[in-house]
């Protein structure tokens, strides 16, 4: 830990009021008290909210056209380019906020693999900010901060605000990323899954280069050393399922599968914690205190304590906290090579079955569709469950054509004979608004029954739309929710959403060219 005048950015030595490096824990929440940043609660967690950006903002995201990356990129969509120049008066912009504040500066990693980690430095205005990246990332022992060289700076100054005018954005938050310089901006918001999320996009760009698939999953481990991951955007489950006190969690959301096996990128969770309780995730729950951060999650004034069913500031609350805050973790993040994958969708339609088995071919289409709801909250404007399709189950952080991906997911697939099955933990019986939300202890034991093996105990039918295959039986699930048509009211009305959904599988694929007739066939029938 050091204090001085100070800051290295990775391209400038900037003279700043006072630069805290690598604080303690304790220090760090001590500045955010003092700094009025938040509130203590109960249970001792750090609680702090993030004013109007309560979820991220993937449309103020930007890759900087450089000579690495403008053949390279798979621009459009997501991938909005802005030019070395626009960056430069950003950075220019930002370096002069800088001066004269009071800073926080994290070193850490990404990556628990040492073959493949990323040195990185994070340089904040808020200490809440610093602590949530101290607790998200991975953090170097004293011996490794000695000769800490950051391979990439992350500079969030929340208080920047760029004129879209003048610097090419499409508002005043930006989000821009320079693979040249090895630096990201973040301002206008003060959000942090902004932080984490940007350098997952760094992984994710960097990796498949060197043979690794980056994923978008959690990750945990049995007894035996089976891994499992859980594929899924935010809100379907990922860090929920992954929790299992019968199991050891590796991570809860981005991992790189080697050679060698699968590894964390991060040294912490972000989890959602809307609707929390302590019997439904115990973990999650026991893991929110001292060293936790608390975004939006409502606090009562008199108590202290969390109401995590109040959705008052936003449905996307969330709790950040170190890995090792859950019971039997595996540190450092690394397993072998997985037994079985599960992708996790949310079906607003309440037409998908809750769970069925793919072929390697079904996996393959299922995997580029990225197939969900948007929940409320994750993303700035979405109100209520939306229909959507993210490539790879995690589209907004992939700054390569998705087909890479997938390609290289496939190949793993058949390499190391993993199972494959897709989970809805959407509704059932109806759409949203008049479905209802799949039970989480019914989906517990269908996840369970996919990792021990007992589910090809089963017999399987397809379904006659989708052609994914439903088990007649799965031990604690009664057995007539496995097939969704069953629990409709109206069985007709269930045909009809069944068909509309496929029809836009259908119109999504098209933009995938070049997939082998095989991996198209997979889709549902139309």
């Amino acid at each position: 830990m050091t204090t001085n005048s100070k800051v290295n950015t990775q391209t400038t030595d900037l003279h700043v009021k006072t630069a805290s490096h690598n604080l303690t824990v304790v220090k760090l929440v001590e500045s955010a008290l003092r700094r009025g940043e938040g509130q203590l609660t109960s249970t001792g967690a750090l609680q702090i909210t993030t004013g109007k950006f309560t979820g991220r903002s993937p449309k103020d995201k930007f890759i900087i056209k450089e000579t690495d990356t403008q053949d390279r990129i798979a621009w459009g969509g997501f991938n909005q380019a802005l030019t070395p120049a626009q960056f430069d008066s950003l950075y220019e912009k930002t370096m002069k906020y800088m001066e004269d504040r009071e800073l926080f500066v994290f070193d850490g990693y990404a990556g628990a693999d040492r073959d493949y980690r990323l040195p990185i430095r994070i340089v904040n205005e808020h200490a809440w900010q610093n602590l949530f990246v101290h607790q998200l990332f991975i953090r170097p022992t004293e011996a490794e901060l000695m000769t800490h060289e950051p391979e990439f700076t992350v500079i969030a100054m929340p208080g920047v605000k760029a004129d879209p005018m003048i610097d090419g954005t499409n508002s005043e938050t930006f989000i821009a990323l320079s693979f040249e310089r090895k630096v990201l901006l973040i301002g206008g918001t003060h959000y942090a899954g902004e932080m984490k999320k940007s350098i997952f996009s760094v992984m994710n760009f960097l990796l498949p280069f060197r043979g690794v698939l980056p994923m978008h999953c959690s990750a945990n481990v049995g007894e035996a050393g089976d891994t499992a991951l859980f594929f899924g955007l935010s809100g379907t489950g990922k860090t929920t399922l992954s929790a299992d006190p019968k199991r050891r969690l590796i991570g809860d959301d981005e991992h790189g599968w080697s050679d060698k096996g699968i590894f964390n990128f991060e040294g912490g969770c972000y989890a959602k914690c809307i609707g929390l309780t302590e019997m439904k995730e115990p973990q999650i729950w026991n893991a929110i205190r001292f060293g936790t951060v608390l975004e939006n999650v409502f606090i009562h004034a008199d108590s202290g304590e969390a109401d995590y069913h109040n959705a008052e500031l936003t449905e996307n609350t969330r709790a950040a906290y170190p890995i090792e805050f859950i019971q039997d973790s595996v540190i450092p993040g690394i397993g072998g090579h997985p037994k079985v994958i599960i992708f996790l969708t949310a079906d607003a339609c309440g037409v998908l079955p809750p769970v069925s088995k793919l072929t390697k071919e079904q996996a393959m289409y299922h995997f580029l569709s990225g197939y969900t709801s948007k929940v409320a909250g994750t993303e700035r404007g979405v109100t209520e469950p939306e229909a959507t399709f993210s490539a790879c189950f995690g589209e907004p952080f992939l700054p390569l054509r998705p087909d890479v991906y997938a390609e290289m997911l496939g190949d793993r697939i058949t390499k190391h004979e993993t199972r494959v099955y897709l989970v809805n933990t959407g509704w059932s019986g109806g759409p949203y608004g008049i479905g209802k939300r799949i039970n989480l202890e019914h989906t517990r034991s269908m996840v369970s029954a996919i990792i021990s093996g007992s589910i090809e105990e089963a017999s399987f039918r397809p379904h006659p739309v989708f052609g994914t295959l439903m088990p007649d039986e799965v031990q604690s699930v009664p057995s007539e929710l496995l097939d969704p048509r069953n629990v409709w009211a109206d069985q007709d009305a269930y045909d009809r959403k069944a068909r509309e959904l496929a029809q836009r599988f259908h119109r999504n694929f098209e933009k995938f060219e070049g997939v082998s007739d095989s991996i198209r066939m997979a889709g549902p029938k139309v």
